[in-house]
């Protein structure tokens, strides 16, 4: 399809929602918003964060040489800081990373925002089979996402990102672990 062609479709459906939502009916989706999302689960920065926490506390507990040195759980800054730890500790417990498939575009969530990366930007897809995905931009850095990291459905996504290969014609593989023993 040519991108005009896109557009004028997109431009249509635009039109034709409008018109359905002002009847009072259900709005028509469009040919490129169908998109599959799987969310895994951050604990590992989580646990860490915490375990710091407790490596604060426990280091604040060893009493100083100093007698005139005041008690660290008196003052309001050592709480301010252990509750801003946990706060972080938990943003990163529920801001649950996530891969967003479409129909020629891949989305994640990285440290500095959303990412999107069009089927033409990418050269590779990779699944390391038991729980592994690589997708290798043609720029920057490789997109990994892990099963053992971020509990990610990775079946279910090597699935979808076959299909995404296949119609997009973006080289895919398959690769099983090898074992050391």
């Amino acid at each position: 399809m040519s991108r005009s062609w896109k557009r004028k479709v997109r431009k249509n459906t635009e039109q034709l929602n409008k018109r359905r939502k002002k009847a009072g009916l259900k709005a028509v989706a469009s040919p490129g918003a169908v998109t599959d999302r799987y969310r895994g689960r951050n604990y590992v920065l989580p646990a860490l964060l915490i375990l710091f926490i407790g490596f604060y506390i426990y280091m604040m507990t060893i009493p100083a040489d100093d007698p005139n040195t005041t008690n660290p759980f008196e003052t309001p800054i050592f709480w301010l800081t252990v509750a801003c730890y946990l706060a972080l500790a938990a943003l990163f417990w529920f801001r649950r990373p996530y891969l967003l498939v479409g129909r020629d575009f891949v989305g994640t969530r990285k440290f500095t925002g959303d990412k999107t990366l069009t089927a033409s930007a990418i050269k590779a897809i990779t699944v390391i089979r038991p729980g592994y995905i690589i997708i290798e931009p043609k720029k920057g850095g490789n997109w990994v996402f892990s099963r053992m990291l971020n509990r990610y459905p990775i079946d279910e996504m090597a699935d979808r990102l076959q299909r995404f290969a296949e119609d997009n014609r973006i080289p895919y593989t398959e690769q099983q672990k090898d074992k050391k023993k």
